[in-house]
């Protein structure tokens, strides 16, 4: 027997999904898929086993969960496993999960342990070897991170304070009561929202973090209520309506979202008409020329979560990409946080709108350099909260990216803006939204915060 125990992250929403099972069984499971479910379908193959079992920890909020996809592609083979711990109610045939329930493959043996907290029904899954008492790792889902805890206070505010009190107990009777040398397998990692801070490392111990856990190390429930309810970082605008789609189960596509390709004249029609523009091309050549009225995020694993901060899921997207051959990338990203409602792609790109004479808008790029003598520039710092905090350009103003649609009202329109955040990614982001509500004196800083630094210049820190 090999025991094969494959952690695959989906960069952008941090999410760690896993294969589990052993191959003189030839059967494995999956623990909680994302919807491009190829990856395990390959993986599985590649190991000579089939899928037999779909479990969800939890019922997600940051991603569109792949389970229904993935049972549906196995034809009927496997059957997909979730919590009906906490009173959890679903809308699609499920088989249901309780507290101490056990699933064998082969010599390796899941255990199934109610971790409430993050949310109701939280489940974990402890992992043995055989017969053996002890585990050997836990699937910690969202209840237990490296470096932190999940967060509580997703459901609202009326919620918050019994989930945190449930969550506390989690930790300290659940996962502070398994051995120093039981391993961490979490949901997800750093860069994701569902926990305050959580660490870089994909996996940790037990041991580990009972010495270096903050949230771990707090032995009072109301000092652990109040570090964990304000630590938490801002809610992502997708996150109520994820936890809505997945709870009633999402649409099965049995492939990637459908999206045709469309001529200049049939994608200016469109634009014209009001048409929700997402251009994922690198910020460069974005600001050198665009379809007026398009948002710019860049076709990096983050344009997962920035679609789900600023775009509408139920308004058709009409992409316009830096190459035709990148498009099915881009779909994958997209349908990571639900996007599957497409009006097309202009084909040929920029380099056909261009030539066939349309007009195109423009946002210059600047650098540090120049940003540093202008005298007449507002910096615009759209990082989030923690960031600010730690540090920034002198006399910016601070308006967090995720927030910034509802504070347009707040700025002045005849200001000259140059937005920045640590890249010039984000900052891209921030510069389209404001071009296209109408700011016309708007620049981008490429290399932003990380170049401000590099070249050593001033900085100042909230007082």
């Amino acid at each position: 027997m090999t025991l094969r125990f494959e952690q695959i992250l989906a960069d952008g929403v941090a999410e760690c999904s896993y294969l589990l099972g052993d191959d003189s069984a030839h059967t494995c499971a999956v623990v909680d898929p994302r919807p491009d479910v190829e990856v395990y379908l390959e993986t599985a193959r590649r190991f000579g086993m089939a899928i037999t079992h779909v479990f969800e920890t939890h019922i997600h909020a940051d991603f569109l969960s792949g389970a229904r996809e993935l049972v549906d592609r196995l034809g009927g083979q496997a059957k997909l496993y979730v919590s009906t711990e906490g009173g959890a109610d679903y809308g699609f045939d499920h088989e249901p999960v309780r507290d101490g329930d056990q699933f064998t493959f082969g010599g390796m043996r899941m255990k199934a342990r109610f971790t409430p907290g993050h949310t109701p029904e939280h489940m974990s899954y402890l992992l043995f070897d055989g017969d053996t008492e002890t585990p050997w790792g836990v699937l910690s889902g969202d209840a237990f991170f490296v470096d932190s805890v999940g967060r509580p206070d997703l459901l609202g505010d009326d919620q918050s304070e019994e989930l945190a009190e449930k969550l506390f107990h989690t930790v300290r009777d659940v996962f502070l009561a398994l051995p120093d040398d039981v391993i961490i397998y979490p949901c997800h990692g750093a860069g994701s929202a569902c926990g305050p801070d959580i660490g870089d490392r994909m996996s940790s111990t037990i041991g580990y973090e009972r010495r270096f856990n903050s949230y771990a190390q707090i032995e009072d429930l109301d000092e652990f209520k109040e570090a964990i309810l304000g630590d938490a970082p801002p809610v992502p605008t997708h996150y109520p309506r994820m936890k809505k789609v997945n709870s009633e189960g999402p649409e099965v596509q049995r492939n990637l979202p459908r999206i045709e390709p469309m001529t200049v004249a049939r994608f200016a029609e469109a634009a014209e008409g009001g048409a929700q523009l997402l251009d994922v091309r690198d910020m460069m050549d974005f600001g050198a020329g665009h379809v007026p009225g398009s948002l710019n995020i860049g076709a990096r694993p983050e344009l997962s979560v920035w679609a789900g901060w600023l775009l509408d899921p139920e308004k058709p997207l009409y992409l316009v990409l830096h190459d035709d051959g990148d498009l099915s990338d881009v779909l994958r990203l997209l349908w990571r946080t639900g996007f599957t409602n497409f009006g097309g792609y202009l084909a040929g790109g920029m380099a056909a709108w261009r030539e066939a004479g349309r007009e195109f808008a423009q946002i210059p790029q600047i650098s540090v350099h120049e940003l540093n003598k202008a005298e007449d520039l507002q910096p615009l710092d759209v990082r989030k909260p923690d960031e600010w905090e730690g540090g920034h350009i002198p006399g910016a103003r601070h308006a967090f990216l995720g927030k910034l649609r509802e504070e347009l009202e707040d700025l002045d329109r005849s200001t000259p803006y140059a937005t920045y955040c640590a890249s010039g990614f984000r900052a891209s982001i921030a510069a389209s939204l404001l071009k296209k509500n109408g700011f016309e004196q708007v620049r981008n800083v490429p290399g932003s915060w990380k170049a401000w630094q590099a070249a050593d210049y001033e900085t100042e820190k909230p007082s």
